[in-house]
């Protein structure tokens, strides 16, 4: 009886980080893709739009995955417990959470704005994104590694359009650069939690999962730094205060307004089916 209940604490104590983490890349891919959503017939040209609706459906592909395998993850942890619980999918973790159990980074969840915002959200992001997925897919957890190594090819896509936009717009017209410049300047407030390290990061890289945190803040700020420069942007400072909390459930505002959007119908009509 003792050992049981010492394997049960053990499995829970290195699954719980796991599931953490997990739901934490699942929710920015989710809640990103979420606000392109919201830009379905609202982008400046049609093939403008065909290019964020894209984006947009590999973000909630790679959401699918992530949240997939929290829910795996979860089943065992109820059947380690013994506990019996209703079931949980991806679709239950992207519709019937309540707002303070989301995990994504605050950056993602700000509003869409004009399209300098969009881009400039996005390229900060990406820029982040790209390099993340790039250290786990040699994450020594094989699911980890094959979701983040196909996640990749379309980061590294997403990455280098929205850089191409932010060079465009920053060294543009003079309403072009001073709009991206704005709202670089506004989004900034945002990136403090891309370079922030807590316990679940600090386990995930013990683990073998993660990569090296601040190996991965140097490369986010390499990137940031060669695209600012061609974009002739001015960066804001590393010093800055930020805004610091999404990744333990504090959000904004914003997320409030777009999850009830996004879960109306399942939660008005949980039961219901696709003919």
């Amino acid at each position: 009886m003792m050992q049981n209940m010492n394997q049960k604490n053990i499995a829970q104590k290195t699954q719980t980080p796991l599931i953490e983490y997990l739901l934490r890349l699942g929710d920015n891919a989710l809640v990103l893709g979420q606000r392109h959503a919201q830009l379905c017939g609202k982008a400046p040209a049609l093939e403008e739009e065909l290019a964020l609706m894209n984006v947009g459906l590999d973000l909630f592909g790679q959401a699918r995955n992530w949240l997939g395998y929290v829910s795996e993850l979860k089943a065992a942890e109820l059947m380690a417990s013994e506990l019996v619980a209703d079931k949980i999918d991806a679709d239950h973790l992207a519709f019937r959470r309540d707002v303070q159990d989301f995990r994504n980074l605050l950056l993602v969840e700000q509003p869409n704005g004009d399209f300098a915002d969009i881009m400039g959200r996005q390229f900060l992001f990406d820029a982040w994104h790209v390099h993340l997925l790039d250290g786990l897919s040699y994450s020594s957890d094989p699911r980890i590694a094959e979701v983040a190594a196909k996640s990749l090819k379309e980061a590294t896509y997403h990455l280098r359009r929205s850089s191409e936009w932010v060079i465009r717009l920053g060294d543009g017209t003079a309403e072009s650069h001073t709009r991206m410049q704005r709202a670089l300047n506004n989004l900034w407030q945002f990136t403090g939690e891309l370079l922030q390290i807590d316990e679940i990061d600090q386990a995930m890289l013990e683990a073998g999962i993660a990569p090296d945190p601040e190996t991965l803040a140097t490369r986010w700020k390499a990137t940031v730094e060669e695209v600012l420069e061609e974009a002739t942007l001015e960066r804001p400072s590393y010093d800055a205060w930020m805004y610091t909390g999404g990744k333990v459930g504090h959000h904004t505002e914003h997320l409030g307004f777009l999850l009830a959007e996004m879960q109306y119908l399942p939660r008005a009509y949980p039961d219901a089916t696709v003919w």
